[in-house]
């Protein structure tokens, strides 16, 4: 068994008197799919916010290869392997696709992105790299063809893709999505369930928040259930599927109950 690449201990987060996330205890493996369910307040996007540095936990501790992460701002830690994808789309409506890809290296450019746009020879080398690989990332995620394109040629659905583009762009050891497969059709959910596959066969950890049942428990290894801040149970899908406490807490009745 190798040490899981992050880890969540006892993570607490109160705002006054709410307490969102409560002793939250979770780890994730290299390589692994591991989604996070849980009725809407049960504290998934606040425990995504604790990890990628958007908020500071009470108390508890988030170690990424076994170095605390806890009080680093989100840039740092971006920089040292997370990211994130949101619900909504945010890609920058002025530039092409592929350089939109391209703004989630800049964490990673020695010479930086101000000297490539400036077009100072000593950024050439590293743009060609950079144009290549945000190039190849577009042709893993099914967008290749839109690469020297606006934005605005996206379907929204690839616009989600784009987004993962991007995050891959920082060479993350870890992505979190949020809820991913939200507002696509079941074309496009298929597609990206693949996608994400393949992220993760790459070796990259993947923690996802999702409400499509169906899109989530054939992809997820393992499944965490969070309510009222608290997990209440963590396995794999079909062992969580079929948990009295979390069918009663969010799946609602069995068919055959």
């Amino acid at each position: 068994m190798t040490a899981p690449i992050l880890e969540i201990q006892d993570l607490t987060r109160r705002f006054g008197g709410l307490t969102a996330v409560d002793a939250v205890s979770l780890d994730l493996g290299d390589g692994e799919v591991l989604g996070l369910i849980g009725p809407n307040g049960a504290g998934k996007t606040t425990t995504f916010n604790l990890i990628a540095g958007a908020v500071s936990p009470t108390s508890g501790d988030i170690r990424l290869s076994g170095r605390s992460i806890v009080g680093l701002p989100p840039h740092r830690i971006a920089r040292s392997g997370i990211m994130r994808t949101f619900q909504h789309n945010m890609a920058f409506d002025s530039m092409s696709v592929l350089d939109n890809v391209l703004i989630g290296a800049h964490i990673h450019v020695r010479t930086g992105l101000w000297r490539i746009a400036l077009g100072m020879s000593s950024a050439a080398e590293d743009e060609r790299a950079l144009r290549a690989a945000g190039t190849e990332l577009l042709e893993s995620v099914g967008l290749g063809e839109y690469a020297e394109r606006g934005v605005e040629a996206l379907s929204f659905g690839q616009g989600r893709l784009l987004e993962i583009a991007r995050a891959l762009a920082g060479r993350p050891r870890v992505i979190l999505f949020d809820e991913p497969a939200a507002g696509l059709t079941a074309v496009e959910t298929a597609h990206l369930s693949k996608v994400i596959r393949a992220v993760a066969a790459s070796g990259i950890a993947v923690l996802l928040i999702e409400h499509d049942m169906n899109f989530l428990l054939p992809l997820a290894d393992r499944v965490v259930v969070l309510n009222f801040g608290r997990k209440i149970a963590d396995g794999p899908p079909d062992h969580i599927s079929a948990d009295p406490a979390v069918v009663a807490a969010y799946l609602g009745k069995r068919p055959d109950a």
